[in-house]
């Protein structure tokens, strides 16, 4: 290895430096599909990771009440809705990375308004442009499904988690120190951020056929085409699978949404409220959990145990650390609560994602995964409203037992679903 990267170094040295760029741009493409897809993610979630810690105290500077902030995460979800499943369809049809660009797109004007926003107003329609064009995270997995075996999915999954685990080490710490200076700035580094992803998935994303023989014959879900969602309920490998991700998004979207505002209303710092300095460090601490967790440790452990272990350690950890989380009034609480929720969260969405695109056909991809998209952007309509609700009215424990309860569901919910990541197809 070290050999072929000093000849390819000493080749393309006495290049001109546009050609060796070109070169250097090919080989990357060449060497892993994943390695591009990984670079793209971790930039999104670069921007993500430094709107969320961000995004409530900055409305609740234009006025907003703790519901109103929910309804804020939920409008954002009410558009991503709307657009998930059909991004999903269109990107079976026309190619994921012609979509992954609008989507991405989207999300740039989206932090462009909202850094100018002077009234709550501007806010909400900031998240509904990025929302009509969200889908950065489910089109990358479906690439990332184009592009991988059924058994070798959990590892290359676990790329998505070692991206928001960078994302979410780096990005809230620098939302953290540059909210110092002003709301403004962070925002515009994650519109800058936002741009960087678009030029790098035009520049160095391979595009992938994802077209099948059978694929004109397959129906792609749209919003308002529930009996192919019904479809997909009804199968038995599939269905409780489904069941299973929807009871965790919901529990991890309420986690998510409501944080920053229980964390300033619980805990303190050298006297003062947590701000968006304080949370953004413990997002930072989460991100810090997911390398190690994703890093390789979860492919190993999926290889050892299997998905279907994964998933059941993973919503019994997060009982443990959302029950934890609801009776913890000190820093070092926190952090020990943290540690449990960010297992149990970083477990179980690689190796359920794993799991649902297992039992899905290869042409069905884009729109399996645009349907977890859906119950994501449901959950999030939902939880953050009920979170914010709760927070409104001083029942902060009770808010981290949405969590508990979420986890318990899906840890009771009876799968008979082959586990095919231990089993060669």
């Amino acid at each position: 290895m070290r050999t072929g990267s000093r000849h390819a170094f000493s080749h393309t040295a006495s290049l001109p430096e546009s050609a060796t760029i070109k070169n250097g741009i090919l080989s990357l493409q060449r060497s892993s599909p994943l390695i591009p897809i990984f670079l793209i993610v971790v930039v999104d979630v670069l921007g993500l990771a430094i709107i969320l810690p961000l995004l409530p105290f900055y409305a609740e500077k234009l006025g907003a009440s703790p519901t109103t902030v929910g309804l804020l995460v939920s409008t954002y979800a009410v558009c991503q809705l709307i657009a998930g499943p059909l991004l999903g369809r269109m990107s079976d049809q026309v190619g994921r990375k012609r979509l992954l660009l609008v989507s991405q797109v989207g999300t740039f004007i989206g932090f462009i308004v909202l850094a100018y926003a002077q009234t709550l107003w501007v806010v909400f329609l900031a998240r509904i442009i990025d929302g009509v064009t969200a889908g950065n995270l489910s089109l990358a997995q479906a690439y990332i499904s184009d592009v991988t075996k059924p058994e070798e999915r959990t590892k290359a999954f676990g790329l998505i988690g070692i991206a928001f685990g960078i994302g979410f080490l780096i990005g809230p710490a620098l939302a953290g120190l540059l909210s110092g200076y002003g709301y403004q700035y962070p925002i515009f580094a994650a519109a800058a951020l936002s741009a960087t992803s678009v030029f790098t998935t035009w520049r160095l994303l391979p595009s992938v056929n994802t077209a099948s023989p059978d694929a004109a014959k397959d129906r792609r879900l749209s919003l308002l085409d529930w009996g192919n969602y019904v479809r997909y309920f009804r199968q038995p490998g599939l269905a409780p699978l489904l069941w299973q991700f929807a009871a965790f998004i919901f529990g991890f979207s309420a986690f998510m949404s409501g944080f920053a505002l229980f964390a300033e209303r619980r805990f303190t710092w050298d006297g003062q409220p947590f701000g968006p300095k304080q949370v953004g460090l413990v997002y930072a601490y989460f991100g810090f959990l997911a390398i190690i967790l994703q890093g390789g440790l979860l492919g190993r452990l999926s290889k050892r145990f299997g998905d279907r272990m994964l998933v059941k350690a993973g919503f019994v950890t997060a009982i443990a650390g959302f029950a934890g989380l609801g009776f913890s009034y000190t820093v070092p609480q926190l952090l020990l609560a943290s540690t449990f929720c960010s297992f149990g969260t970083g477990a179980l969405r690689p190796a359920l994602t794993s799991l649902i695109t297992q039992h899905a056909g290869r042409s069905e991809q884009g729109s399996v995964l645009g349907l977890t998209q859906s119950l994501m952007s449901i959950a999030q309509i939902v939880a953050p409203f009920v979170a914010g609700l709760m927070i409104d009215h001083s029942m902060l424990t009770t808010w981290a037992m949405i969590g508990v309860v979420t986890s318990v569901i899906g840890l009771a919910i009876k799968s008979g679903a082959t586990d095919l990541s231990l089993h060669k197809v």
